[in-house]
């Protein structure tokens, strides 16, 4: 169907930071699947953990315990401050499980805020819940019970001492709306009317997870404990897997027959999980991508003296967001196409880069050097 407006690209191979089309063609790939392959592609530790379990069970029911799903578990709350895991296949899967668990927790509110240029996924709920109408246009009638406040803005959270919601849910950084962080005096004032007001704070970590930000979790970099958080992208190194983890007061909520899944945590995608998460916290993969991330802004702080087109650098680790003018953020990302250089947009003036966190120096000097030839194109 005409869901996709598709590069002219066959990709047929990954290895680390790079892909292959079917001609084979070599492209330097800063995309990592839009924040998926955060160890790069095809991961030693992960291919092999898979591929030992492609020889045991591919597939059984939840009515049953999975090893490597509750080893997965133990692993996610061990490094978290969350108690509890549901197991789905998808960010939008584990975003509308926050969500029911919000409203099945909170049972005489049922309102929850999010923000403007928020993006939380394309079923009904999660799309009702972001803060974009181009997202939402042409599915009316919408899910109720969604308010959207501004982002960053400190006036507007008096609001929330007036409307009391069930739940606050954000992104640390908004990625689809613009790669824009939440600032730490915004996010401090509004975890403190949320802890006086008794109203919980769900942390979207769909994007911002599994080191993609300098942490395993960007919560962590802003000295908050939120009460649910939801993660997948890179949670499975590209294998379809997402989870939600909240505080087991919270969790439970959910009691049998509450909400449920076929596939979720299955033990293939559990196993890739649980190979990835363990890569992430028992290797140095998340602090080298908070060292190449420094030395990638330096670059690119380089390329904006050379092109005054390029208005701001912004993001948080390995999620990194440029603003252009003059020239659509589209048109460029067509143009690197030609140079063998895959990036991506975030809105229509912003350019969005997701290497993988186990890129090299190498690999950063040649994306240097491919988006500069890049750039004197499009802005020549």
């Amino acid at each position: 169907m005409q869901t996709y407006n598709r590069f002219p690209i066959t990709v047929a191979k990954g290895k680390g930071s790079y892909v292959w089309d079917t001609d084979g063609c070599r492209f330097l790939d800063f995309t990592a699947g839009i924040a998926t392959c955060n160890l790069g592609h095809v991961p030693q530790a992960v291919k092999e953990a898979v591929s030992s379990q492609l020889e045991e069970l591919w597939h059984c029911s939840n009515l049953y315990h999975i090893d490597a799903q509750e080893k997965l578990a133990a692993l996610l709350t061990e490094y978290s401050c969350l108690d509890q895991v549901f197991f789905c296949n998808s960010g939008a899967e584990a975003n509308e499980a926050a969500i029911k668990l919000v409203r099945l927790f909170s049972t005489e509110r049922s309102n929850i805020v999010t923000f403007r240029q928020s993006f939380h996924g394309r079923t009904m709920a999660t799309l009702s819940a972001t803060g974009q109408g181009k997202i939402q246009t042409g599915f009316a009638p919408l899910l109720k019970g969604f308010t959207y406040f501004p982002y960053n803005d400190r006036v507007s959270l008096a609001r929330l001492k007036v409307e009391q919601p069930a739940a606050v849910m954000l992104e640390l950084v908004q990625g689809e709306g613009g790669v824009i962080p939440a600032e730490q005096d915004w996010i401090d004032e509004l975890v403190q009317i949320c802890t006086d007001l008794q109203i919980l704070l769900v942390i979207d970590e769909v994007q911002t997870g599994m080191g993609r930000t300098g942490s395993l979790f960007a919560y962590q970099q802003y000295g908050l404990e939120p009460d649910i958080i939801t993660l997948a992208k890179g949670l499975g190194s590209g294998f379809p897997i997402g989870a939600m983890l909240a505080k087991k007061g919270i969790a439970q909520a959910f009691q049998p027959g509450s909400h449920g899944s076929t596939f979720g945590g299955n033990p293939l995608a559990a196993t890739a999980g649980l190979a990835t998460v363990t890569e992430l916290v028992h290797s140095p993969v998340i602090q080298n991508g908070a060292e190449k991330s420094m030395l990638l802004i330096t670059y690119l702080k380089q390329l904006k003296q050379e092109f005054p087109q390029i208005k701001t650098i912004r993001g948080r680790g390995l999620l990194i967001g440029m603003e252009v003018a003059d020239v659509p953020a589209g048109e460029i990302v067509q143009a690197a196409i030609q140079e063998k250089l895959l990036i991506l947009t975030a809105g229509p003036s912003v350019i969005r880069l997701l290497p993988p966190l186990t890129i090299t120096e190498d690999d950063i000097l040649l994306f240097i050097k491919k988006f500069r030839s890049v750039l004197t194109h499009v802005f020549s």
